[in-house]
């Protein structure tokens, strides 16, 4: 289902723009699907939700809001085909594409001071399918969804997957099944032309039995990351850049299948009163579902894809991420058992750096790692793996990241490494870190080097052990050694962008040094950011005790020139 919007700016001719169902942000920005030249537009004004039965119109933090029908909306609204939507000085209507004419609505004066007519506003992308291939496209949909409304009624799916049916069994029951309804079908010539059979198989048992649409992309080792917004639209992440791509789910009700085949066999459960989740392939990767009533577009799922081979400080060197000095470097401060954490924003890549700095840690030390959901893989022979467990179906039973902190401590660790401190398991690491455990690394969520520090301190008072701010500070001043900041830049790289080492307190000021910073030195005609990764002089305050460990590091790293990328 198609939708017409009828825009009128001040000063310009009113405009008919056909839009397909989708999700399109609308403003001043370059980067908005629905570009409007209107100063009395914020840069990301508001966002146009079309589905396939209605269409409903939110408000992003605009500076002037958005009004609908002359009253100012506080979330998201339902628009009908009569709704009048006014953002700044420019209206909108949004109604169903029916090929009958629509009435305009009515434009507001121009201002009089205007002497020159804006340009007119660039239209959302058209959909690269052309109308044949979206019929083809919605045939397709029709018959897979009435071929599997035949397989449920003659298996019962969701009993079989719960049975003692071993997987094979089960897909050599849907895959006999199917073939056996595709062959009746076939043999009526109620078949359309232009349907392969086996490849209407192949689609209707990964969405029966399997993860459906997503199936592809999970084997595809180019995708990171996969979003599922809705039944309709379909994300991934490859090279750091988000693709919409052409797979669909046949309806909502598809997209919670999927999920419970999900969460169901790790004890979890999703619906109206719990409705979102965090789960697990048995791959390793990484998901989060979350369904209506919380979702306005339907069921979505984002699933954070395990890789299958782990990097190295090589492939790192490869990417751009960090110089085989940094490398030196970093790896001569785990040997010296230096505490680190490194820092960065949502998906900067901080699991997969804090993964390869492990691997420098010595084959003969006890590691004790402590994660959400287990992530990390060492190749040291002598790795006890811990992992949280969320809470029942009765909301008991779940043990906590800082649980774990706890106990690892009377484990006998010589490194503990937590995959992530976000509460107030801070106190109780840094603790450790102060009591003999020191060479422990993590993560955290942060987006510069003092920024770590400010964090690290809201989180400690999460604890609910009341410190003074002081005495905070003194802890993680004399815990943390090195802060690695890493980032995901415009273009999509991860790139170490900062190493700052702590050198102790200055009153109540905790004192740091920047020993090597990215500076950004351009972009080349690939859109792919350029700069260098350059040390700043400082030299770490503990580089006169290298000699006395054995350890060997050329002091020119350390000059504005020896860390050139």
């Amino acid at each position: 289902m198609d939708y017409l919007v009828t825009l009128a700016i001040p000063g310009q001719p009113v405009r008919q723009i056909p839009m397909p169902c989708g999700a399109y942000v609308i403003g001043r920005g370059a980067s908005c699907a629905l570009h409007i030249e209107d100063d009395s537009v914020s840069e990301l004004h508001a966002k146009l939700i079309l589905t396939p039965g209605d269409a409903w119109v939110e408000d992003l933090g605009s500076s002037n809001g958005t009004v609908v029908n002359a009253q100012m909306i506080s979330d998201t609204t339902r628009l009908s085909p009569e709704s009048i939507v006014s953002i700044g000085s420019t209206v909108f209507r949004v109604q169903p594409r029916t090929g009958a004419p629509t009435q305009e609505p009515s434009p507001p004066p121009a201002p009089a001071t205007q002497s020159t007519p804006r340009s007119a506003p660039t239209p959302p992308p058209e959909p690269e399918q052309r109308p044949q291939d979206r019929r083809a496209a919605a045939l397709r949909a029709e018959v897979k969804g009435q071929l599997h409304g035949e397989l449920v009624k003659r298996l019962d799916l969701k009993r079989l997957a719960t049975s003692d049916i071993s997987a094979d069994e089960l897909g050599r029951r849907v895959r006999e099944t199917l073939r056996a309804i595709l062959a009746e079908v076939t043999a009526r010539g109620a078949l359309p032309p232009g349907l392969e059979p086996e490849s209407l198989v192949e689609e209707l048992y990964d969405e029966s039995v399997r993860l459906g649409p997503v199936e592809r992309f999970l084997a595809d080792d180019s995708v990171t990351e996969i979003m599922i917004n809705g039944p309709r639209n379909v994300y991934v992440e490859r090279h750091g850049k988000l693709e919409l791509t052409d797979q669909t789910f046949m309806d909502e009700a598809s997209v919670m299948a999927v999920i419970e085949r999900i969460v169901a066999p790790l004890g979890r459960r999703i619906d109206e009163s719990q409705p979102y989740v965090d789960a697990r392939l048995p791959d390793g990767s990484r998901v989060n579902a979350i369904i209506p009533p919380l979702s306005l577009i339907g069921p979505c799922v984002t699933i954070r894809k395990f890789a299958k081979r782990v990097l190295t400080a090589e492939d790192f060197v490869r990417f751009g991420t960090w110089t085989p000095a940094i490398a030196d470097f970093l790896r001569v401060c785990v040997r010296l058992r230096k505490n680190i954490i490194v820092a960065g924003g949502t998906g900067s890549g901080k699991t997969t750096l804090l993964n390869v700095l492990s691997g420098f840690i010595p084959h003969s030390d006890r590691i004790l790692t402590i994660e959400d959901a287990a992530e990390l893989r060492l190749n040291q022979p002598h790795v006890v793996r811990l992992e949280a467990r969320p809470p029942n179906i009765e909301g008991k039973g779940a043990i906590t990241i800082r649980d774990l902190v706890r106990n690892a401590l009377r484990m006998r660790p010589d490194r503990i490494i937590v995959g992530e401190c976000r509460g107030g398991e801070t106190l109780d690491m840094l603790q450790a870190m102060n009591t003999g455990h020191d060479g422990s690394l993590t993560t955290v969520h942060a987006n510069s080097p003092r920024d770590v520090i400010s964090r690290l301190e809201t989180m400690v008072l999460m604890s609910g052990v009341e410190l003074p701010s002081r005495a905070i500070r003194e802890q993680i001043a004399s815990a943390v050694n090195v802060i690695v900041q890493e980032a995901r830049l415009a273009d999509g790289s991860r790139r170490i962008v900062a190493v700052s080492e702590i050198t102790g307190m200055e009153g109540q000021q905790i004192v740091m040094q920047d020993l090597f910073v990215f500076r950004q030195t351009g972009i080349d005609a690939d859109g792919r950011i350029q700069g260098t990764l350059t040390a700043t002089g400082a030299m770490p305050t503990f580089y006169d005790t290298l000699a006395a460990r054995g350890i060997s590091l050329d002091p020119a790293l350390f000059q504005p020139t020896g860390g050139a990328l």
